[in-house]
């Protein structure tokens, strides 16, 4: 019966596969589009801008997406390590996504440009230090030692909302950045189907697909990780130590 319960579900691994194929095509076309259309990227001069969508896309989108879904694939890992994971691969996307706004904050300082002005500018900063105060709460709740059994459990639900909620609204942002980027540079020709404008709708639905598919595993309540019988005895434990409470019978 053990067994059964720990079990992956049959369907489980070909949704995460798939979800990490949409990913590293949404990376890649990401890659092709600021590439054969935007001239590539660098650090100085008129490319330093192509930094900043290569490095959303990676950080706030493809490696949150996977950060949000390592409780899915590590099922039968020690619980800390898995925590760990999670935790490490949000600060990679943080790094990411931090060199990225830095990149587009020192172009247009460079360039005169005004700075978050547009509703893309808005929704970007405000995901990203919401984000930030995400990790923030999740590992001063989770992986702080301080935090007691009955603050992790009333505050899990909502960092897992959160936490979607976030992905969710990173995916939205990214969409209205790619939409203001073409409108920039194309203004009418977009209406008049260029290969830039094309490539660039296919990766908006890319970057839609890559959400919803994330989202659709996360949403699946019999895909979720299942307790080890050594968790639950060490969060019994850690009630114990922490509130005093004594261990049920049970």
């Amino acid at each position: 019966m053990e067994h059964g319960a720990s079990s992956v579900p049959a369907a489980l691994p070909y949704y995460v596969a798939f979800s990490q194929l949409l990913g590293l095509t949404v990376v890649a076309v990401t890659g092709a589009w600021l590439g054969l259309y935007r001239g590539g990227i660098a650090w100085e001069g008129s490319l330093q801008f192509n930094v900043h969508p290569l490095c959303m896309v990676i950080g706030m989108i493809f490696l949150q997406g996977d950060a949000l879904l390592v409780y899915r694939v590590f099922r039968k890992e020690a619980k800390r390590t898995t925590k760990i994971l999670h935790g490490l691969l949000h600060v990679a996307a943080l790094i990411i996504a931090l060199v990225g706004l830095v990149a587009v904050f020192d172009y247009h300082k460079k360039k005169g440009y005004a700075d978050l002005y547009s509703l893309h500018g808005w929704c970007g900063i405000t995901v990203f230090i919401l984000y930030l105060v995400q990790w923030l709460m999740g590992f001063s709740f989770f992986l702080f030692p301080g935090a007691s059994f009955s603050l992790r459990s009333r505050y899990r639900p909502q960092h897992i909302f959160f936490g979607a909620a976030i992905f969710l609204l990173s995916v939205g942002t990214a969409l209205l950045g790619l939409k203001e980027a073409l409108l920039f540079k194309l203004g009418t020709k977009y209406s008049t189907f260029e290969p830039e404008g094309i490539l660039a709708n296919v990766l908006g639905l890319l970057l839609v697909c890559f959400g919803v598919v994330v989202l659709y595993i996360l949403a699946q309540a019999d895909w979720k990780r299942p307790s080890q019988a050594e968790e639950q005895a060490l969060s019994m434990d850690f009630k114990t130590l922490t509130e005093g409470d004594s261990p049920s019978p049970q």
